[in-house]
């Protein structure tokens, strides 16, 4: 729903203004740091402590910012602690399930929630459905890693996952990879214990096999965790429940990291001079390992375009995330996506799926896993 301001394209974007640990106001001042002439961002919430926010940061959210803001009221709130298929049936006039809904109509190009995982994605498999000949959706993280970023997924959408859901996660991944971040023939690795294609549990034995089969695919092999970021391969696979740990734990290590830098150039007169001195140097280190510069992960394989945050996001990473959102909508890439796996569904000749709906079964089967 790209509209026209003026003789500028302006990107719309759905944020779930009620979703996360430190909803509204870090939601709300997230979306006014970056809401623009090209990018509209629809608020869905309680229109009352909405306004509260913007009232309360006064003049230090531009008359700009909030022309090309706008409030769509939603009552209710879906919780962490909540069942996700059964919330979001049960609470149609949720933030998350009216944001999510916004991009069902054609109202917004992408919602961005960081709010229960679960729910939001429930909320894209019954709004939005799958991409048809898809299996599964996957989440996938942008991780900065150093020289150039890594793609990981998946990283919280299936706790469980069997090998023909990995190879389509890898697939799309590597789709995105080429569309979003222009990788002219990404390679991909599959997260196991070991380099040799021999170790591993039996999801990754399958998978390995899979993957080395696939024409195509730029399968490098097995990859370790240390490997991750270390720019082995440019696509990183793996099942939900494995990738959730090793992103949670990447990310509190880069900040104990940069934490640790800050303390030491504190402790004495000659770190604190040595700490001027690199100054830039050490901006530009923390720059490169700040997960909130690429705050959210992209739900591969619906049909729309979500972007799902961490619950504690701070309003630098719901900026973030809404930027990551209104390029990959400029990129058109779900669009690309659905041509991509299309042909390559042709060409393998494998069936495509019916991209309906789910039933209630596998919908409870996907969603409760986060």
């Amino acid at each position: 729903m790209t509209s026209r301001t003026g003789h500028q394209e302006q990107t719309v974007i759905a944020l779930d203004a009620m979703g996360g640990d430190f909803a509204p106001e870090e939601t709300v001042m997230g979306a006014a740091a970056v809401a623009g002439p090209s990018l509209k961002i629809i608020l869905t919430g309680r229109r009352r402590e909405i306004e509260r926010c913007l009232a309360v940061a006064g003049g230090s959210v531009s008359d700009t910012a909030r022309r090309h803001l706008e409030i769509v009221e939603a009552q209710e709130v879906i919780g962490f602690d909540e069942e996700p298929t059964k919330a979001v049936r049960g609470k149609e006039d949720s933030s998350l399930v009216v944001a999510t809904g916004l991009v069902a109509g054609g109202r917004a190009d992408g919602v961005v929630s960081a709010g229960n995982t679960g729910a939001a994605l429930a909320a894209a498999m019954i709004k939005l459905r799958r991409i048809r000949g898809l299996k599964r959706p996957g989440l996938c993280a942008v991780l900065p890693t150093p020289g150039k970023p890594t793609i990981f997924i998946d990283v919280g959408a299936n706790s469980e996952a069997r090998p023909a859901h990995l190879l389509e996660f890898a697939g799309m991944a590597s789709i995105f990879a080429q569309e979003v971040l222009e990788v002219a023939n990404p390679t991909v690795g599959l997260v196991s214990i070991g380099e040799e294609s021999v170790k591993g549990n039996e999801l990754v034995l399958e998978t390995h096999r899979l993957m080395a089969e696939t024409p195509g695919l730029n399968f490098y092999g097995n990859v370790e965790g240390r490997d991750i970021v270390r720019n082995v391969v440019d696509v990183v696979v793996t099942d939900g429940f494995t990738g959730n740990v090793c992103l949670k734990l990447m990310e509190s290590t880069s900040s104990l990291i940069v934490e640790e830098v800050k303390k030491a150039a504190r402790r004495s007169l000659a770190a604190r001079l040595g700490g001027l001195l690199l100054k830039k140097e050490l901006a530009d280190f923390k720059k490169s390992i700040d997960t909130e510069e690429f705050a959210g992960a992209y739900l591969l394989g619906v049909r729309g375009l979500v972007v799902i945050c961490h619950g504690n996001s701070s309003r630098k990473a719901i900026a973030s995330a809404l930027g990551s959102a209104a390029r990959a909508s400029r990129q058109n890439l779900v669009g690309k996506l659905e041509t991509r796996i299309a042909a390559m569904k042709a060409g393998s000749g494998g069936k495509a799926g019916d991209g309906g709906a789910l039933g209630d079964k596998q919908e409870n089967e996907v969603a409760n896993e986060i």
